[in-house]
């Protein structure tokens, strides 16, 4: 007959089954986010790594809790082989609870694709430092191994399943005193066990694992607001005779194809001089700093993979600058040449566009399109637009007031 044993706490209980649950889902979860062309379905990829992410804080503050609050001791009646085998299990366990996000982790930051990490849609969560900035070639030798790292402790993972569930059950059914019930959320369908020993530290534990989640997650927020103060364009005032443009009303739009989804957005910082008069198109001229950092899609990872430095680089080149020039007429409307210059790469597009006049204000409507090749946009993972298209369409708004209006 089985002897009362003493459970483990109910915190210990609780992350012990949170984590597993976790962690044996989101490996299957990672062997089951690809279509039918081998290619990742960005949700289930996001949401991948997001699970990982938060096994491992739970994870730390488990084992802070373990530290704190020691689990019940082993039956007096397993023997010393026994005893010692079952802590390997346990502890190789936290290594692989450790060590299986952390190369997730490491993957994803040395990774040629250059993807962010939003964690379920809404924490940017940063890549570890100095991965992201090796050469192109060298992130994707180091890829292969990682990936197969990876996957190893997923592997390991069953396998230590595998030997902690065989030995819970020969221990609980056996003649020994059984361990199975001390764990099990339902307390007594195993047999009686006696009250857990009183616990302590819990606001210290999960506020240091809570600690740890804010200063990583605070990295990417508190390096874009650096950026935004240190990229500021320095500009002279306007000239007398440019147009007053009216910021609410006006905007610079982008839209696109993503993985067969369109999107769309617009940035949110920018100035312009304009100078021009209908009458005298030869002396027009209009020239644009954007902010990069500014872009906004409505997604998160959008954004994020915008800043990134495969795309428009936000760190080394904050400033986007367009100039137009050469203003001519096209029918009722106009077109002019656009020269684009982003992360010192220069292109020139026709701009084609039209106005219209209402008491005072002139509302300019424009569009044009840019291909992200010539510009070096996303050229490291996507370089073939398999995922985002390789042609950008940019519409502009601008509502402005010529420089006499009110004279």
């Amino acid at each position: 007959m089985h002897t009362e044993t003493r459970r483990y706490t109910s915190v210990a209980i609780a992350l012990h089954w949170a984590i597993s649950v976790l962690l044996i889902g989101n490996i299957l979860l990672g062997w089951n986010m690809h279509d039918a062309d081998k290619r990742p379905i960005e949700v289930l990829w996001q949401l991948h790594k997001s699970i990982g992410i938060t096994v491992l804080i739970l994870t730390l503050a488990r084992i802070g809790w373990r530290l704190i609050n020691p689990p019940p001791p082993l039956p007096d009646d397993m023997a010393p082989l026994e005893k010692l085998g079952s802590h390997v299990v346990h502890f190789a366990f936290y290594a692989v609870m450790i060590g299986l996000p952390l190369s997730g982790w490491i993957l994803v930051s040395g990774s040629p694709f250059s993807v962010p990490t939003v964690l379920y849609g809404v924490v940017s969560w940063p890549h570890l430092p100095v991965l992201p900035d090796l050469a192109m070639s060298s992130r994707e030798a180091l890829y292969g191994p990682l990936e197969n790292i990876h996957g190893f402790l997923a592997w390991g993972v069953f396998a230590l399943l595998a030997l902690h569930v065989v030995g819970a059950l020969k221990h609980e059914f056996g003649d020994e005193e059984g361990v199975f019930k001390k764990m099990i959320p339902l307390q007594g369908l195993f047999g009686r066990t006696a009250p857990p020993a009183p616990s302590r530290g819990a606001f210290g534990v999960f506020g240091a694992a809570l600690a740890f989640f804010l200063v990583i997650a605070a990295i990417p927020p508190v390096s874009r607001a650096f950026e935004s103060s240190s990229s500021q364009p320095t500009t002279n005032a306007p000239a007398a005779e440019t147009w007053v443009i009216n910021e609410d009303l006006s905007s610079i739009r982008f839209s696109g194809v993503h993985d067969g989804n369109t999107f769309a957005g617009q940035f949110e910082t920018w100035s312009a001089d304009i100078i021009f008069d209908r009458d005298a198109l030869d002396q027009a001229n209009v020239s644009v700093s954007v902010q990069t950092g500014s872009a906004r899609t409505g997604n998160k990872l959008y954004d994020d993979s915008l800043r990134a430095a495969e795309w428009f680089n936000v760190t080394a080149f904050p400033t986007a600058v367009v100039s137009l020039d050469n203003f001519k007429a096209n029918g009722t409307d106009f077109v002019a040449d656009a020269t684009v210059t982003i992360k010192d790469v220069e292109v020139t597009v026709p701009f084609e566009f039209s106005l219209s006049e209402e008491d005072g204000v002139t509302t300019m409507t424009g569009t044009t399109e840019l291909a992200r090749s010539p510009l070096d946009l996303g050229q490291d993972s996507d370089p073939g637009a398999d995922w985002v298209s390789e042609t950008i369409d940019i519409q502009v708004t601008v509502v402005a007031s010529p420089p006499d209006a009110g004279r």
